[in-house]
Protein backbone atom coordinates (compact mmCIF):
# COMPACT_ATOMS: atom_id res chain seq x y z
CA UNK A 1 0.00 0.00 0.00
CA UNK A 2 0.76 3.25 -0.90
CA UNK A 3 2.35 5.35 2.30
CA UNK A 4 1.36 9.08 0.44
CA UNK A 5 0.45 10.10 -3.04
CA UNK A 6 -1.89 9.00 -5.14
CA UNK A 7 -4.40 6.16 -4.07
CA UNK A 8 -6.22 5.11 -6.90
CA UNK A 9 -4.30 2.21 -8.11
CA UNK A 10 -5.71 3.08 -12.03
CA UNK A 11 -4.54 6.41 -11.49
CA UNK A 12 -1.09 5.00 -10.86
CA UNK A 13 -0.75 2.55 -13.49
CA UNK A 14 -1.92 4.93 -16.19
CA UNK A 15 0.59 7.31 -14.88
CA UNK A 16 3.19 4.85 -14.83
CA UNK A 17 2.46 3.31 -18.63
CA UNK A 18 2.44 6.88 -19.76
CA UNK A 19 4.99 7.72 -22.80
CA UNK A 20 5.64 11.28 -24.36
CA UNK A 21 2.73 12.71 -25.81
CA UNK A 22 0.27 10.22 -24.41
CA UNK A 23 -2.69 12.13 -23.06
CA UNK A 24 -4.80 11.72 -20.03
CA UNK A 25 -8.41 13.72 -20.05
CA UNK A 26 -9.77 15.38 -16.54
CA UNK A 27 -13.64 16.02 -16.94
CA UNK A 28 -16.67 17.09 -16.11
CA UNK A 29 -19.03 14.75 -15.30
CA UNK A 30 -20.87 15.73 -18.41
CA UNK A 31 -18.14 15.09 -20.87
CA UNK A 32 -18.91 12.14 -23.32
CA UNK A 33 -16.24 9.16 -22.82
CA UNK A 34 -15.95 7.55 -26.07
CA UNK A 35 -16.27 3.74 -26.48
CA UNK A 36 -12.82 1.57 -26.51
CA UNK A 37 -11.17 4.46 -24.12
CA UNK A 38 -10.19 4.04 -20.41
CA UNK A 39 -12.72 5.63 -17.93
CA UNK A 40 -11.22 6.19 -14.44
CA UNK A 41 -14.62 6.94 -12.87
CA UNK A 42 -13.88 9.57 -9.39
CA UNK A 43 -17.56 11.53 -8.96
CA UNK A 44 -18.79 10.84 -5.90
CA UNK A 45 -21.40 13.04 -6.09
CA UNK A 46 -22.08 16.16 -7.55
CA UNK A 47 -18.96 18.80 -6.97
CA UNK A 48 -17.02 15.63 -5.47
CA UNK A 49 -13.87 15.36 -6.22
CA UNK A 50 -13.61 18.98 -8.19
CA UNK A 51 -11.84 19.13 -11.61
CA UNK A 52 -9.37 21.22 -9.63
CA UNK A 53 -8.56 18.84 -7.04
CA UNK A 54 -7.83 16.43 -9.52
CA UNK A 55 -5.44 18.67 -11.68
CA UNK A 56 -4.13 19.83 -8.82
CA UNK A 57 -2.95 16.23 -8.01
CA UNK A 58 -2.37 15.02 -11.65
CA UNK A 59 0.00 18.20 -11.65
CA UNK A 60 2.09 16.98 -8.56
CA UNK A 61 2.56 13.71 -10.17
CA UNK A 62 2.93 13.39 -14.05
CA UNK A 63 5.06 15.51 -16.09
CA UNK A 64 3.13 17.77 -18.27
CA UNK A 65 4.36 19.17 -21.19
CA UNK A 66 1.34 20.40 -22.63
CA UNK A 67 -2.27 20.83 -22.27
CA UNK A 68 -5.25 21.47 -24.83
CA UNK A 69 -8.74 23.29 -23.31
CA UNK A 70 -11.95 24.06 -24.95
CA UNK A 71 -11.72 28.02 -25.79
CA UNK A 72 -15.82 27.97 -24.61
CA UNK A 73 -14.38 28.10 -20.84
CA UNK A 74 -13.40 31.64 -21.68
CA UNK A 75 -17.42 32.46 -21.43
CA UNK A 76 -18.57 29.49 -20.13
CA UNK A 77 -17.05 29.32 -17.43
CA UNK A 78 -14.58 32.02 -16.40
CA UNK A 79 -14.15 30.87 -12.49
CA UNK A 80 -12.69 27.73 -13.70
CA UNK A 81 -10.09 28.83 -15.93
CA UNK A 82 -8.91 31.67 -13.57
CA UNK A 83 -8.05 29.02 -11.18
CA UNK A 84 -6.75 26.67 -13.57
CA UNK A 85 -4.07 29.18 -15.02
CA UNK A 86 -1.73 29.40 -12.02
CA UNK A 87 -1.59 25.72 -11.54
CA UNK A 88 0.46 25.53 -15.18
CA UNK A 89 3.76 26.21 -14.82
CA UNK A 90 4.34 29.46 -16.46
CA UNK A 91 5.97 27.88 -20.00
CA UNK A 92 3.64 25.30 -20.90
CA UNK A 93 1.84 25.30 -24.27
CA UNK A 94 -1.71 25.80 -23.64
CA UNK A 95 -3.65 25.14 -26.76
CA UNK A 96 -7.39 25.75 -26.78
CA UNK A 97 -9.74 24.30 -29.60
CA UNK A 98 -13.79 24.27 -30.24
CA UNK A 99 -15.24 22.07 -27.59
CA UNK A 100 -16.35 19.37 -30.75
CA UNK A 101 -12.58 19.24 -31.44
CA UNK A 102 -12.05 18.69 -27.66
CA UNK A 103 -14.38 15.71 -27.66
CA UNK A 104 -12.92 14.59 -31.04
CA UNK A 105 -8.71 14.38 -29.70
CA UNK A 106 -10.97 12.58 -26.51
CA UNK A 107 -10.74 9.50 -28.70
CA UNK A 108 -6.39 9.10 -28.58
CA UNK A 109 -6.41 9.50 -24.83
CA UNK A 110 -5.03 6.28 -22.81
CA UNK A 111 -7.85 7.37 -20.04
CA UNK A 112 -10.33 10.01 -18.98
CA UNK A 113 -10.60 10.59 -15.15
CA UNK A 114 -14.53 11.42 -14.34
CA UNK A 115 -14.79 13.87 -11.74
CA UNK A 116 -17.86 14.90 -9.77
CA UNK A 117 -17.27 18.92 -11.53
CA UNK A 118 -20.32 20.11 -12.36
CA UNK A 119 -19.62 23.27 -14.14
CA UNK A 120 -19.30 23.83 -17.91
CA UNK A 121 -16.24 23.18 -19.93
CA UNK A 122 -14.08 22.15 -16.84
CA UNK A 123 -12.71 19.55 -19.16
CA UNK A 124 -8.70 19.53 -20.17
CA UNK A 125 -6.30 16.98 -21.76
CA UNK A 126 -2.33 16.63 -20.39
CA UNK A 127 -0.03 15.43 -22.65
CA UNK A 128 2.52 13.82 -21.15
CA UNK A 129 5.87 15.22 -21.56
CA UNK A 130 9.64 13.47 -20.71
CA UNK A 131 12.06 13.80 -17.19
CA UNK A 132 14.80 14.34 -19.19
Amino acid sequence: MNKHGILNSEICKVLADLGHTDMIVIADCGLPIPDGVKRIDLALKIGVPSFIDVLDLLNEHMQIEQVTIAHEIHDKNPSVYTQLQPKLPADIVINEVSHEQFKQLTKQAKAIIRTGEATPYANIILSAGVIF
